[in-house]
């Protein structure tokens, strides 16, 4: 139910990883897959707000009297580019190369300017850097929020973990339903995802739904990056802004922490 298994590359075309409208576990998001061979023209008109995430390839997007390209040759290495569409606006996708995008949509009465987030605009910071012996270094990229996109009921953005190192740590929850999306390089990888008391081993092409407060630490193998794909869906009267964390745990954050080694019995 929270884990949705893959097995191995999406089709060409569209391939659905979740909808909005599940009986359960639903996270209030259209969720999935869109591929296009080079040469390809795809043309749509939703009446859900929508967001393209480029994961690779080459595209031109032509949205509204605007026209933007973009390329990407790889998630771990490259920052993000992205297409943020009110409901009800005509869209035409043109592939100069393979493309595959994440197409992430929801319901709401929401009106705002289209809105072409470029790789060079998305915001990237290492976080956990200096803390915890690096144990949970990783790069946090944010696309879009409540920050840059106030009228928006998305959020979208991407993290890198280092192989081997946690993310979403230390451990935290927020109400906002969630959705992570894995790849792995290389990407026979694997890691692992806590969603509360549940923890899945997480592959190439799996996605995993985070609802009702749950805490979602993540970590990698040894010798395999992870990268996710995180998408959350603002709740009405209540956005997504800073989650709650788990006190027992904030202490690894404090600077100066004592961890083992260094930690002995009479320190505890």
């Amino acid at each position: 139910m929270y884990h949705l298994k893959a097995n191995g590359p999406f089709r060409w075309g569209y391939t659905t990883v979740t909808t909005e409208d599940e009986a359960q576990a639903n996270t209030m998001m259209d969720f999935g897959f869109l591929r296009l061979r080079a040469g390809e023209v795809y043309e749509e008109q939703s009446p859900k707000e929508s967001a393209f995430l480029l994961m690779t390839g080459d595209i031109t997007f032509e949205f509204g009297g605007e026209v933007a390209r973009a390329e990407r040759k790889s998630l771990f290495h490259e920052n993000a580019s992205c297409l943020h569409l009110p409901p009800n606006t005509p869209l035409k996708l043109t592939a100069h190369s393979d493309v595959e995008l994440n197409i992430t949509r929801t319901s709401g009465d929401v009106n705002f300017p289209p809105q072409f987030y470029s790789a060079t605009e998305t915001r990237s910071e290492e976080r956990g850097k200096g803390t915890m012996q690096e144990t949970s270094t990783r790069i946090v990229r944010t696309v879009f929020d409540k920050s840059n996109a106030p009228k928006a009921n998305l959020v979208v953005g991407e993290v890198v973990n280092f192989p081997g190192k946690w993310s979403s740590y230390s451990p935290h929850h927020h109400p906002q339903p969630e959705i992570y999306h894995y790849r792995f390089l290389p990407n026979n990888g694997f890691g692992v995802s806590i969603v509360g008391d549940e923890a899945f081993i997480v592959t190439d092409h799996d996605s995993v739904k985070i609802l009702a407060d749950s805490i979602h630490p993540q970590v990698t193998a040894p010798g395999y990056a992870m990268y996710y794909i995180w998408v959350i869906r603002h709740l009405e009267g209540n956005p997504y802004g800073i989650p709650t964390f788990v006190p027992e745990h904030t202490w690894v954050m404090e600077e100066g922490a004592s961890i083992f080694p260094d930690r002995r019995h009479d320190d505890e």
